[in-house]
């Protein structure tokens, strides 16, 4: 089991702490690892962990060439054949004006016809080209989610990045301005919480205002056979502009 679950109920057993306070670990509200969708040559890294982002910002480039390549090679396959489209109404216009005058035979209108439907259908087809290759060009950076901060930077110009069945992350960010403190309670402390709920979190002697996120349906594993049932609870609370690190200890008072 985690040491901070067993510092829990050491603290309680031992009446060291009030009763309503619990020893708890910091972890991240929310944490992602930025993976391209494009493979390709790192060209820039703008960040370094510990940095603050907002978000839509790049945080990080492939050499895109390629992909440029690829939009200016589809728009030019749009081009041609949108004008292939105009074209091929246009003879179906004529033939449709000969047939009426009973000029030609139903076979060459069929044609034409056909002739239009395969026209439109390879400037679709070209249409969904051009947006595969914007999508691409637009993967070839990476840009932050939401507000965050940097957790760690993976990734160094000219290293190369490759998709494959397992993402490679480039970089890990994690939410901004907001940590949770996890602790371990036992049954009877987490069956008085409600999510919502009111807390107060102190973490080196900052107090900060908190409520209660996740109360754990399931025992901690193995804490039944090491004596008693404890559940994982999770309190969200605002840190600010304060620079909070995961896995440092905090302090719950509960309510």
């Amino acid at each position: 089991m985690n040491k901070w679950i067993w510092a829990g109920v050491l603290w309680a057993v031992a009446g060291t702490v009030l009763a309503a306070d619990v020893a708890a670990t910091l972890i991240w509200s929310q944490r992602v690892e930025l993976s391209p969708r494009v493979s390709g040559i790192v060209r820039a890294v703008g960040v370094k962990a510990g940095d603050r982002v907002k978000k839509g910002q790049e945080l990080l480039v492939l050499d895109a060439g390629i992909y440029e390549a690829g939009v200016m090679q589809a728009r030019a396959a749009v081009a041609r054949y949108s004008e292939e489209l105009l074209e091929a109404e246009r003879d179906l216009k004529r033939t449709q004006e000969l047939f009426d005058r009973t000029v030609i035979a139903m076979t060459e209108l069929d044609q034409a016809k056909l002739r239009l439907a395969r026209a439109r259908a390879q400037r679709d087809g070209a249409r969904a080209q051009l947006v595969r290759a914007q999508k691409d060009l637009a993967d070839s950076a990476l840009r932050a989610p939401f507000d965050a901060v940097v957790v760690a930077r993976l990734a160094e110009p000219g290293q190369y990045a490759a998709v494959g069945l397992q993402p490679q992350p480039l970089l890990i960010l994690a939410k901004a301005g907001e940590m949770l403190a996890q602790a371990g309670l036992t049954e009877e402390q987490a069956g008085r919480l409600k999510p919502g709920q009111a807390v107060s979190v102190t973490v080196a002697q900052q107090k900060y205002a908190g409520s209660v996120r996740n109360i754990g349906l399931e025992p901690v594993a193995g804490s039944r056979e090491k004596g008693g049932a404890i559940y994982s609870v999770d309190f969200v609370f605002p840190s600010g502009d304060a620079i909070l690190r995961a896995g440092a200890q905090a302090l719950v008072t509960l309510p």
